[in-house]
């Protein structure tokens, strides 16, 4: 029951390509759940985010954790306070409803408007994980069998679902799905992205930040390249600390935002070297001159 809604188009805090907002509407016009992969950073999460934005529609997020199962998100039995309320409650315990707590898709269905949820991270989850979802995303109902209720969706949710890639996802999960692959921003669209948050940042400080941004991304070997959401906070520390432009490729001030890891430290340090830069650290922290 694909569900009528306006065109995503992306938001004011989000810059989305003409790629994927087709694969966005494409999603939404077919009632399919829409798989996004990419690297950490690129914006995933915040995607779903500028869906409900743009649509004017609630978002909920179901963080998906190693220990999660698929009937997490549909409903849990809270057996454990009932035996509470049984032994030291003045509740009625004969009720099992007052003890069914629907999860974040059934909480999806039972909305009376259109919901965008969003099933962060779902390759954290054990392998058989996507595959229980199957069911319940196509038919879009479930059951209880401690209240024999069938819980049926009364608008069908936009299903937004990140993924990292750590493990595989199963043949059939996929089939079900509009997947996109979320590129990693180049250097212009990365400069729109820049302005959209930090509108009144000085031109050069811009382009040189990118420029050595991009550079440090290049260095091969490194265990966690730098994301855009660090070099949001990269340009802003550069602005407050009124670093002069022509610095930043010298000094790489505030290098500690950027690199989160001792080795991609020692990796750029090294490679800077190379290029006869020379290393000083003042307070334990490293930088160049």
């Amino acid at each position: 029951m694909p569900e009528q809604s306006s065109s995503f188009n992306g938001t004011r805090n989000y810059i989305a390509s003409q790629e994927l907002q087709n694969s966005v509407n494409v999603a939404i016009a077919l009632g399919r759940p829409l798989l996004i992969k990419g690297e950490p950073g690129t914006g995933k999460t915040m995607l779903a985010e500028s869906i409900a934005s743009n649509l004017d529609k609630e978002l909920l997020i179901w963080n998906i954790k190693s220990s999660t199962k698929a009937g997490d998100g549909l409903y849990i039995y809270d057996t454990i306070q009932r035996l509470y309320d049984s032994q030291f409650g003045d509740h009625d315990v004969s009720d099992i409803r007052h003890y069914i707590k629907l999860g974040k898709l059934g909480q999806a269905f039972v909305s009376e408007n259109q919901i965008v949820l969003l099933i962060d991270e779902i390759d954290k989850a054990d392998l058989e994980f996507p595959n229980d979802l199957l069911w319940e995303l196509d038919i879009m109902s479930f059951n209880i069998p401690e209240t024999g209720e069938t819980i049926e969706a009364r608008h069908r949710p936009i299903v937004v679902i990140t993924s990292n890639a750590e493990k595989e996802l199963p043949d059939a999960f996929l089939r079900r799905c509009i997947f996109h692959y979320i590129a990693f921003p180049d250097a212009e669209m990365m400069a729109e992205i820049i302005r959209v948050h930090h509108p009144n940042l000085e031109k050069n400080l811009l382009e040189e930040a990118l420029e050595a941004f991009y550079w440090i991304r290049s260095v091969s070997g490194l265990q966690k390249k730098p994301s855009t959401s660090e070099l949001l906070d990269w340009v802003q520390a550069l602005a407050i600390g009124g670093i002069s432009p022509k610095k930043i490729s010298d000094e790489f001030p505030f290098l500690g935002v950027l690199l989160k890891k001792d080795q991609d430290f020692n990796t750029v340090l090294q490679r800077l070297h190379s290029q006869g830069k020379q290393i000083k650290t003042a307070a334990g922290i490293p930088r160049f001159r």
